[in-house]
């Protein structure tokens, strides 16, 4: 059921204030609201109720909640066995949070398909403040001390809402979500959020649930919301935990 129209906030309105998701329009699938800002309170809120910000400059705050949801969930990622290969004779290692200003940076640099970004500059500022408060994360991949690719999120609960990721190097951003399905594999989290789906992320192995199935999820999931602090304290060796 849509409401055919698009709920307008404002900035004094409260941060948990959102239309229900199951009123967001059909064309655009997903669309939900406009207006509010990006403050932490209103950011962490939404994403519980399986809404987030998705806008390009010159355009209003827009806030979506598709249906179906395209995520992972344990035991759907697929690895290849040419990609096994290629992992099991990488050089290259992850690390957690220690670069997250050029993750979301080079997330938000002009691909070379010539498509613009929807991350503003008001979005960079509003993560790195979810970043600070230890909300938002960056998983990295590094060879030989330089930064090749990764993905930055929200983790709330045992969620994971995966925002974007890039790659400056084969496979690297494969890497960094294979890391995230590994802690799904040991239950450290329940879900990966991927939004919206891609002929890139169901080669890997995502799938679409309903949109009524992934916010019943989330009740679950992030029931007790809380700050994830429990990555690996040093370097993960790619070769060293790839799957043999």
């Amino acid at each position: 059921m849509s409401n055919n129209r698009v709920v307008w906030l404002t900035a004094d309105d409260p941060p948990t204030l959102f239309p229900p998701a199951e009123t967001a329009l059909r064309e655009p699938n997903g669309l939900l609201a406009a207006g509010g800002d990006l403050s932490p309170e209103r950011l962490l809120a939404a994403y519980q109720q399986g809404i987030f910000p998705w806008y390009e400059d010159g355009q209003p705050l827009l806030w979506w909640s598709p249906d179906p949801r395209c995520v992972f969930r344990k035991g759907d990622f697929h690895v290849s066995r040419r990609l096994r290969r290629e992992l099991r004779r990488s050089t290259a290692e992850v690390r957690f949070n220690t670069a997250f200003a050029d993750i979301i940076r080079a997330c938000a640099a002009p691909r070379h398909y010539g498509q613009g970004t929807w991350i503003t500059d008001d979005m960079i500022d509003a993560y790195e403040r979810l970043h600070r408060t230890g909300w938002a994360h960056s998983i990295e991949v590094w060879q030989d001390d330089a930064l090749i690719g990764g993905l930055y999120g929200l983790i709330i609960g045992r969620a994971v809402f995966g925002e974007s990721m890039f790659s400056l190097r084969s496979n690297a951003s494969k890497i960094a979500l294979l890391t995230l399905d590994r802690m799904l594999s040991d239950g450290t989290f329940g879900i990966i959020d991927c939004q919206v789906r891609s002929s890139h992320l169901l080669s890997m192995g995502a799938a679409e649930i309903p949109r009524s199935s992934f916010i019943e999820t989330l009740g679950r999931l992030c029931n007790t919301p809380s700050a994830f602090k429990s990555w690996p304290k040093h370097p993960i060796r790619v070769s060293e935990w790839v799957q043999q």
